[in-house]
């Protein structure tokens, strides 16, 4: 390590406390402090269970009733119980609250928008973010299944796409390639999943499915900013755990040569190379894992054979 990183980290630290004015006791002019401020911002973006409100900005028990409650004697939030489980507890926001929560919004963005319009660079100062905003969130990551069809979804794909065709040496067109059908990747066929990095997508891998006990691991890909984080072996191991679940015995998948980050991925974690199984003009190199089938996974397959 450097000598001066330690006192670089900690400038970049001071800097970022006073610029968002987390120092503030009326952190953008609203009448409370930044702690108030992000709890309200969480529950008004759908944070509603106080377990994962608690979790998502990482906050003890202690901590999180003391700001809830201000909150609540502000007129801003109501505390009920959760509506199927009476153990749990359920905030949202009342009308002033969500007036709080839009004022909010507003200003946020403003204090973004000058501070982008204010660099020569913009985009090298939103790509140094990402990079920290994922370093920082990387225990907070979390991977879900989602639509492929879905706007986020469509945007990782857009950006994967964009990518091979950088560096594919002929370039990459998606509709020459084999592009999985969306309902192949539904339940009980397949799936899809996002990995979210503070409600932002920055992966995704696409598991397609026919049925049977064979299927094919699509498109899997991380965004930039969160590469070396360890993103993409979860993806895999997540797909490869709902394969299993799902009574899939032989996951199949292509490749580019281009890609060897993938490729190096792809040995690490057990797949073996094999000839190639389709005629797409783009991958040269294709692998096979088998995998342990779950009990979940047997029974489903005895009951769909039955």
């Amino acid at each position: 390590m450097e000598p001066d990183a330690v006192a670089r980290v900690r400038r970049f630290n001071r800097a970022v406390t006073v610029e968002v004015g987390a120092l503030d006791t009326s952190f953008l002019g609203r009448g409370r402090p930044l702690g108030a401020a992000r709890v309200l911002n969480s529950i008004g973006r759908g944070i509603t269970d106080v377990a994962r409100l608690r979790e998502s900005l990482g906050l003890d028990s202690g901590l999180t009733s003391r700001l809830l409650r201000g909150l609540e004697e502000e007129g801003l939030v109501e505390t009920v119980a959760h509506p199927g489980d009476a153990r749990r507890r359920v905030v949202r926001l009342t009308r002033a609250g969500q007036r709080e929560f839009r004022a909010y919004e507003k200003l946020s963005d403003d204090q973004a928008g000058t501070m982008l319009a204010q660099h020569p660079h913009p985009q090298t100062l939103l790509a140094a973010m990402d990079v920290i905003a994922c370093a920082l969130q990387r225990s907070r990551t979390v991977i879900e299944e989602a639509d492929a069809t879905s706007e986020p979804a469509r945007a990782c794909l857009r950006a994967y796409y964009g990518e091979l065709n950088k560096r594919f040496a002929s370039g990459f067109d998606v509709s020459r390639s084999r592009d999985p059908e969306a309902a192949d990747m539904v339940r009980p066929r397949g799936t899809f999943l996002l990995a979210w990095s503070d409600g932002l997508p920055v992966g995704c891998v696409g598991l397609k499915g026919d049925g049977s006990e064979l299927a094919e691991v699509k498109r899997l890909w991380v965004a930039p900013a969160a590469r070396g984080l360890g993103l993409a072996r979860r993806l895999m191991t997540a797909v490869e755990d709902i394969a299993s679940h799902l009574g899939i015995g032989v996951l199949r998948l292509d490749t580019n040569s281009a890609l060897s980050e993938a490729i190096e991925l792809y040995r690490k974690s057990g797949w073996i190379e094999i000839p190639p199984f389709n005629d797409d003009p783009y991958p040269d190199v294709f692998f096979e894992k088998r995998l342990p089938a779950s009990e979940e996974g047997r029974r489903r397959r005895r009951s769909d054979s039955s």
